[in-house]
């Protein structure tokens, strides 16, 4: 896909409009109105007869790859996976015509359940037995699963489990705790204060607050919303790194791969919708290997071309691109990805990405499989719960402050930080799993794998922007969110990561060996 040529923002020139209408007594984001010509902030003003439902925001569906049984057999998975991704166009779908009718449902609430939920849950329920025939054709038939067929509609009041910051075992800090700038290799933290997201922009659902907003604004009608965003400023310290044991790994390998400055995109998932095109419903940023799409056999992977600067790395990394909603079309305004599924705006080429892989604070690590997948975040994490969430948002300058449920208003001369950090516990056998996780884990707070599991190479990754701080009112209002499916309302908690390791055995026995004799490589 191609992309238009663009300055990029420079603190100099920005006009910086709503961060300033932003901290009140304890840090709280004023919830303003977000005007545009198209969409806006929707306001108390907002009227509803006497009649009407509460206000809805979007669609709320149990995720079925959560509940595939661990032993889902290899000859079901294509089936299986394909059945998944028809799921993901079929909320998608719905959604849209949600979105479409939302005044009149938020009037007339059994219009939602007739036209939308009914025919959705039909829907999903002939997908879950195709499912389940298709794991019954080669092992143990899953038992209960249509239970998970009806969907709800989300209400803006509803509580969620986003931003509680509890550990959910998706522990962070198992690097060596700095880089040579001396902020954080991942710049993660982990977890929020429980009340953070309250007091700092937003209610536990991230929709907005008392003060007027609680619509879903953005310029695409799906968000983000003004209790998206938080002064950086305002949050306190909460970064924790495990000791370092001397039975540790200490080293670190650096790999080269770009910014993705060629513009590389699709929205296909060959992780989670292997052969099924525009799979992810947003757009994604790769760098590494060139031959990744929805299509991509391992052989396609293994003879791609690389955008790394050691050619023994032909390792794929991706995730949503970052945009700029700020009234500008880019060149997917009307293609899947982009504005067929709700992502508008710019898409900003990051100013630095970095991708280390570290080691473990209480072992030495073992090679990775070629070709293993990992997947850390949730981009269904806003009506899936935060169990899965693992990407982190900070500021340059202010890495020890990490945020898992709000973008971060930075303060001049700092720039937006995203960062992920992958599992690095591996179950020595298998490349992949039916739901893409249970084959990698967390280590636990100490740095652990747990039983089963082997300690590899912990891939890090930081992802930097130059992007002006979100303008919230005004004539020329603009924010920046990541592509998400259209349901999950652009929030910060859906970020992910995926990657794919295509490194060569020399190259892997090199980076194994660095991190295991505590040097510093590329």
């Amino acid at each position: 896909m191609g992309r238009k040529t663009r300055k990029r923002s420079t603190l100099a020139n920005r006009a910086i409009v709503a961060s300033a209408a932003l901290i009140l007594g304890g840090g709280g984001l004023v919830a303003v109105n977000y005007a545009s010509a198209h969409e806006g902030w929707s306001g108390p003003e907002t009227k509803q007869t006497e009649n009407a439902g509460r206000q809805v925001s979007t669609i709320d569906c149990p995720e079925v790859a959560n509940d595939l049984p661990d032993n889902v057999p290899e000859q079901s998975r294509p089936e299986v996976d394909r059945e998944l991704a028809t799921m993901d166009s079929q909320i998608t779908e719905a959604y849209q015509r949600f979105a479409d009718q939302k005044e009149q449902i938020e009037r007339d609430p059994q219009l939602a359940e007739n036209a939308i939920l009914t025919p959705l849950k039909d829907k999903r329920r002939a997908s879950i037995e195709r499912i389940v025939i298709a794991i019954g054709r080669n092992g143990e038939r899953p038992q209960g699963m249509e239970s998970l067929a009806p969907c709800a509609l989300r209400g803006d009041d509803n509580e969620t489990n986003e931003g509680d910051g509890q550990d959910d075992g998706n522990n962070d800090g198992q690097d060596d705790g700095q880089n040579e700038d001396g902020q954080n290799d991942d710049g993660q933290g982990d977890g929020q204060n429980d009340d953070q997201g309250n007091d700092q922009g937003g209610n536990e659902d991230g929709q907005g607050d008392d003060q007027g907003n609680d619509g879903n604004g953005g310029q695409a009608g799906n968000g983000p919303e003004a209790g998206d965003f938080v002064d950086i400023q305002s949050v306190e310290p909460n970064v924790q790194n495990p000791q370092q044991r001397r039975s540790g790994s200490k080293g670190k390998f650096t790999t080269s791969c770009g910014t993705n400055q060629n513009g590389k995109f699709n929205p296909d998932n060959v992780i989670v919708a292997p052969g099924v095109a525009n799979g992810a419903h947003h757009m994604h940023d790769y760098v590494g290997n060139q031959a990744n799409d929805a299509f991509a056999s391992d052989d396609d992977l293994a003879n791609g071309e690389t955008t790394c600067v050691n050619q023994g790395d032909k390792s794929t990394y991706y995730w949503p691109v970052l945009r700029l909603q700020n009234g500008q079309d880019e060149n997917d305004a009307q293609a899947d990805g982009g504005g067929n599924d709700q992502n508008v705006g710019e898409i900003q080429t990051p100013s630095q990405v970095t991708l280390n892989f570290v080691g473990n604070p209480v072992s030495k690590v073992t090679a990775m499989p070629r070709f293993l997948r990992i997947i850390t975040g949730d981009a269904k994490a806003f009506v899936n719960g935060d169990a899965n969430a693992n990407a982190s948002w900070s500021c340059t300058g202010f890495e020890d402050r990490q945020l898992k449920d709000k973008y971060p208003i930075c303060p001049e001369g700092s720039q937006v930080v995203r960062s992920f950090k992958f599992q690095s516990c591996w179950d020595g056998q298998n490349t992949d799993s039916a739901n893409h996780r249970t084959h990698v884990a967390f280590a636990d707070e100490n740095g652990q794998c747990g039983d089963g599991f082997q300690a590899i190479p912990q891939l890090v990754q930081r992802i930097v922007y130059d992007v002006p701080p979100p303008v919230l009112e005004g004539d020329n209002p603009s924010v920046f969110a990541v592509d998400s499916f259209p349901e999950q309302l652009h929030k910060p908690i859906t970020d992910h990561g995926d990657f794919i390791n295509v490194f060569d055995e020399n190259l892997m026995n090199k980076v194994v060996n660095c991190i295991n004799s505590g040097q510093r490589c590329k």
